[in-house]
């Protein structure tokens, strides 16, 4: 058994999206659930005869249609009702069935994992942003499970494919972070331990998802909507990819509009290293952001690109400079001056973009690059900081 506990490092800021979202799902658990679940359905209602029908045919006759009958609570058909059912979609089903859960302890380990992970993501994106990736998630592993098992009557419930998705995105932007385990291998092994999150999240996709889900597919049963949480895996998986791209392709504001057709290549890109180089970064910066992110490759020498980094970040450009720094790890992730833009990255994201946790992603990977001491020196710095501020 491995069970997360926690997570480092953080940030200092309050996660209200996440929080909101923990309250929400907990006042249903407590307003709906638990007094719905403690009392039996009227049964002259029409929704129970439907909702036993489905059961009957899902077991196959296995058990008594009286015995059926009694272990049916008004609760169930509130999940009937409210669930998603693969069979039946519904619009607003979709969103609803995020909110319910199965009993407490289904409740208890979604929340776990939300409260953990959820609050780098939501500073990472902001609240809002959370919010909307966080249903578009949940959304996007609903309907993979659907695709996967369309003729399923039995209705989908739990947040589990939305923070599936909350780890997706943790898993690409969070990589370093190390989190708490507790680990029990009774009676060999019982202790708290830290883990890379990259290996953590590796193994709740490979060894709690997708080895299930490929060993029962086809049997009935199981409860469990292991398609559901490889879809909204995949899901923040897909959006975090797609906005680190987004985000180092498109110019920063200052450097905006961008004419729709790039000057010649050989005259542009020459003329921006020869700028870079006699110190003209001014006009090096005008034609390097018109050049779109592809056709900068290379254009400057590792060198030359790491002071044109470190111009924009000494002269309060916090995105070119980070654009900047990312593109040099694009273009000579094993050449020279990669610990240096790191640490330039990193320093950008501590100090300038207010990203502590994205900033240790760069400044953890400085000392197994033979840093000079002076790069060292920066990032120990950088890392005592964040420390600190734990």
């Amino acid at each position: 058994m491995f069970l997360p506990l926690g997570d480092e490092p953080n940030p200092h800021s309050v996660p209200v999206a996440t929080y909101a979202l923990i309250g929400a799902n907990v006042a249903v658990f407590l307003f709906l659930t638990l007094p719905f679940s403690a009392f039996q359905p009227d049964l002259d209602d029409p929704l129970l005869a439907q909702y036993v029908q489905v059961l009957v045919d899902q077991l196959n006759e296995r058990v008594a249609l009286v015995d059926v009958v009694q272990r049916v609570t008004a609760y169930d058909l509130v999940v009937f009702s409210y669930g998603f059912r693969p069979a039946a979609p519904d619009l607003t089903a979709l969103f609803t069935s995020m909110f319910l859960h199965a009993g407490l302890m289904h409740l208890a380990g979604n929340m776990l994992f939300l409260w953990i992970y959820g609050n780098n993501v939501e500073h990472r994106l902001g609240p809002v942003r959370f919010l909307i990736a966080y249903l578009a998630t949940g959304v996007v592993a609903t309907l993979f499970h659907t695709v996967l098992d369309a003729d399923s009557a039995l209705p989908v419930v739990g947040a589990s494919g939305a923070i599936s998705g909350v780890l997706g995105f943790y898993f690409i932007w969070f990589p370093k972070n190390r989190v708490r385990l507790w680990v029990m291998l009774f009676p060999f092994f019982m202790n708290v331990i830290t883990a890379p999150a990259r290996l953590v999240l590796g193994m709740y996709l490979i060894l709690d998802n997708l080895f299930p889900f490929i060993l029962n597919r086809g049997l009935e049963g199981g409860g469990v909507a292991y398609g559901a949480h490889i879809g909204g895996f995949l899901g923040g998986l897909g959006y975090a990819w797609w906005a680190d791209r987004r985000k180092m392709t498109v110019p920063p504001k200052e450097y905006r509009p961008v004419p729709s057709v790039d000057e010649p290549l050989t005259s542009s890109t020459a003329a921006i290293d020869t700028l870079v180089a006699g110190g003209q970064f001014d006009e090096a910066a005008r034609l390097y952001f018109r050049l779109n992110s592809e056709r900068t490759r290379r254009v400057l020498t590792p060198s030359h690109s790491i002071a044109f980094g470190t111009w924009f970040a000494n002269h309060a450009h916090p995105d070119a400079a980070l654009t900047v720094f990312q593109r040099h790890l694009r273009d000579y992730p094993l050449g020279p001056f990669v610990a240096e833009a790191h640490v330039g990255a990193g320093l950008v994201q501590l100090h300038a973009l207010g990203q502590p946790t994205a900033a240790y992603q760069h400044l953890v990977q400085v000392f197994d690059l033979d840093p000079k001491p002076q790069t060292e020196r920066l990032a120990r710095q950088a890392l005592a900081d964040i420390s600190a501020r734990q």
